[in-house]
């Protein structure tokens, strides 16, 4: 059956007319004459049934179904627009595969080792999208996740990556500053929003007294919590393997013990078994859970 679709010239009319409140504007935009946008609009408003803008005099303004007619329109073209440059960008001669993960965790981790994963595979582009909350995988336009293991994804296919150990750091010169030994109770804590509850938990399991483990900071994010710890805010419980490469730079200090209990697995989430995904997928899974193997063994 055919689609009761207007024609793409009408809604493009459409959209500009709208957007700028003008037939005259919209028709320098699209390099037409005014009378050409305004034939297309009569055109779009008969095939609809519907009267989008009223006319008064030179002027035009648009109709309650209009503006929402504007507002659903010009949402499909965006889309449209960036699907198609998406495919524009395509290499000629080979595959991309498009990644969903939380974000520090792409950030501090995932994408300063890509560069391997290029070296091995030039041919595949991987894209990476944020994603905080898990989601339904299937139809979502991703090839994979990368999040926390969560009751979300059953059904899924679901691969150990790493685990999520928390570890306070903090810069050197705050740490001099102090003056020795450091006391946890003594310096500025830094919280993570979501979790007011870390410090106190740690202290527990470590056995470090605090007096007010709620006193400090907070920030949304691990990326602005590991930030603020460089720039000698504060000490910062974080995961240990997002601060590998400052501890080992000096560049962060962390003269107190890891937590004791793991606080969340990392893992790949895939929607079919890794020997059923494509070849790009299967590259992919293949080389992120040899990495994961490599940081676990380090």
């Amino acid at each position: 059956m055919r689609r009761k679709i207007p024609s793409h010239s009408a809604l493009l009319a459409f959209e500009a007319a709208a957007r700028h409140g003008s037939f005259a504007r919209a028709a320098d935009e699209l390099a037409r004459t005014e009378g050409a946008i305004s034939r297309q609009i009569g055109r779009l408003e008969e095939f609809l049934g519907v009267t989008l803008f009223e006319r008064i005099g030179n002027r035009v303004r648009l109709l309650p179904n209009g503006t929402r007619y504007a507002a659903q329109v010009g949402e499909i073209l965006d889309r449209l627009e960036r699907d198609s440059l998406y495919l524009m960008g395509q290499p000629v001669e080979g595959a991309s595969i498009d990644i969903a993960a939380t974000p520090t965790f792409a950030t501090r981790w995932l994408i300063p080792r890509l560069g391997r994963f290029t070296q091995l595979h030039p041919n595949i582009t991987v894209h990476i999208a944020e994603c905080m909350e898990p989601f339904l995988l299937a139809g979502s336009g991703f090839d994979a996740a990368i999040h926390f293991d969560h009751p979300a994804w059953a059904g899924m296919h679901v691969h150990h990556l790493l685990e999520e150990v928390l570890i306070p750091v903090c810069s050197p010169a705050l740490l001099a500053r102090a003056g020795e030994p450091a006391s946890l109770d003594n310096l500025p804590r830094l919280h993570r929003r979501q979790h007011p509850d870390a410090w106190q938990t740690y202290a527990e399991a470590v056995d470090i007294p605090l007096s007010n483990s709620a006193v400090g900071a907070r920030y949304d994010l691990h990326s602005m919590l590991i930030e603020a710890a460089l720039a000698g805010l504060g000490v910062a419980l974080v995961p240990h393997l997002y601060v590998d490469a400052e501890l080992q730079q000096g560049r962060l200090v962390a003269p107190w013990p890891k937590d004791k209990a793991v606080s969340k697995h990392f893992c790949l989430v895939l929607p079919e078994p890794i020997a059923l995904s494509q070849g790009p997928v299967q590259a992919f899974a293949h080389w992120l859970l040899d990495e994961a193997r490599e940081t676990r063994s380090c």
